[in-house]
């Protein structure tokens, strides 16, 4: 099927990562503003099947280690292809471009992060066209129900521009749909695993009110994908029993969670960030971060550059929130749930959200609690915890009153998070070595300091010799 692509394309290739050093190209990614990826439903008349064109620059005209912009645009027609299996389609991108050896792609809609290795660039992937093929075979191969098939690349930055604006609008209309759906007006959430080559314990519950974490996929879009491929990635999963409807805990979810991770992950509580929260890929839009310091939560999504409130930038707290693991305090979430009457729902919701990104509150605003809004901070009002502290206390956010009058109060009344968690943690002392087994060790805060070398009088370094 794939002997005019000069790499090898299959599953094996699923999960593989290439770093900085070892990239040719890279196509979006966090440094370039505009990019996206989306899939349209057309008429047959309207579609040049087969036809793969590329605007702007191709791979082998891109400067090596340098980042591009990148628009892919996939147009489908069939007569049983409908405009609401358009998510369903477009999140298949992500897992067909991942069969490509040396090709890496990450995230989705307008979070797109591709990487093309060196070492298939010197193989002879130096196209877009190849990428562009194995698309073409595998969309028609895997969803039978695509009967014609056109594919676009825009990497010029001024064709990108009105395209990007254009995506946007049909992302937001999608979303859009099934705000007004809850929890209870279903008998059955959806599962997505398309996440799972790069996270395998990873298992993403998709209901009404909790979009799954990359924000791609709905509910009306889980159920859409179930329906064309009941095998697929996307499946169904029956609701069972209600046990906690607060923080959102389902009999039926925790079987299939169990089941889907290989018994790593036994519950999922699937409105709060402790606890047994949902696990996080790495694909998520942003992340929940508890700060312990005030007793409430920071938001912060994919696209700020900057660091947060609490000294940490996005990609350091993406490694301690992705893998498919349960952290308590570190939430991967979709923008799409932050808008969910949902959100967080066990830990206060927006009462409890104390800081995000200027841009990102903004974009909430219609969705934000008007009582609250103006007391959450953004990187404009504070800059580090303690103006964070001033700034909710004059404002009379509702979490100052979580704050104990006393220190020992407020030990006890914030929950502490896990710091660290391993199978054996190995401890050398003279002449002992001591071994904890599954340890996990708990901390309200955790502080690190550098410790320097005395140095000698005068300035002398150690071992300096004296004239």
């Amino acid at each position: 099927m794939f002997e005019s692509i000069p790499v090898e394309v299959g599953l094996v290739h699923e999960g593989e990562r290439v770093r900085k050093q070892e990239m040719q190209v890279e196509l979006g990614g966090p440094s370039v503003p505009e990019k996206f990826e989306i899939v349209r439903v057309r008429k047959m008349d309207e579609i040049a099947d087969g036809s793969i064109e590329i605007t702007g620059p191709d791979i082998a005209d891109m400067p090596e280690g340098r980042a591009t912009p990148i628009g892919i645009l996939v147009e489908i027609a069939g007569e049983k292809v409908e405009v609401d299996l358009e998510g369903v389609v477009e999140r298949r991108i992500h897992e067909y471009s991942n069969y490509i050896e040396g090709f890496m792609h990450l995230n989705q809609r307008y979070d797109i992060w591709i990487r093309l290795s060196k070492r298939s660039y010197k193989k002879g992937l130096n196209s877009l066209r190849f990428i562009g093929q194995v698309m073409l075979e595998l969309f028609k191969n895997e969803l039978p129900i695509i009967e014609k098939i056109q594919i676009t690349f825009i990497t010029d930055p001024q064709e990108i521009k009105p395209l990007y604006a254009q995506a946007l609008k049909t992302y937001e209309a999608r979303d859009a749909r099934a705000r007004g759906l809850s929890d209870d007006d279903v008998s059955e959430f959806y599962g997505c695993a398309l996440c799972q080559s790069f996270a395998p314990t990873h298992v993403c519950v998709i209901t009404p009110q909790r979009y799954a974490n990359c924000g791609a996929i709905s509910w009306f879009d889980g159920r859409a994908a179930a329906g064309i491929d009941p095998k697929g990635p996307i499946y169904a999963i029956a609701k069972g029993e209600c046990l906690d409807p607060e923080k959102g805990e389902y009999s039926g979810v925790n079987e299939s969670a169990k089941q889907r991770s290989m018994g790593e992950v036994n519950r999922v509580w699937l409105y709060t960030a402790f606890g047994y929260p949902h696990t996080s890929c790495g694909c998520f839009e942003g992340i929940a971060f508890y700060i312990p310091e005030v007793d409430g939560f920071g938001i912060v999504l994919r696209s700020f550059r900057d660091v947060t409130v609490n000294g940490l930038a996005f990609s350091t707290m993406a490694d301690s929130t992705a893998g498919g693991r349960q952290i308590d305090g570190f939430h991967g979430i979709s923008l799409e749930y932050m808008r969910s009457k949902k959100f967080l729902d066990a830990d206060g919701g927006y009462h409890r959200v104390v800081w995000m990104p200027e841009e990102t509150k903004e974009r909430l605003a219609e969705f934000i609690p008007a009582e609250v809004f103006p007391a959450i901070a953004t990187e404009s009002d504070v800059h580090n915890i303690d103006e964070l502290k001033v700034f909710l206390a004059d404002r009379h956010h509702p979490v100052t009153a979580r704050w104990a009058a006393d220190a020992s109060a407020a030990k006890e009344s914030a929950p502490q998070v896990q710091v660290f968690s391993a199978g054996d943690i190995p401890i050398t002392t003279p002449g002992f070595r001591i071994i904890l087994k599954n340890a996990k060790i708990t901390a309200e805060k955790v502080i690190i300091q550098p410790i320097r070398p005395h140095g000698k009088p005068g300035g002398e370094h150690h071992g300096a010799k004296k004239p």
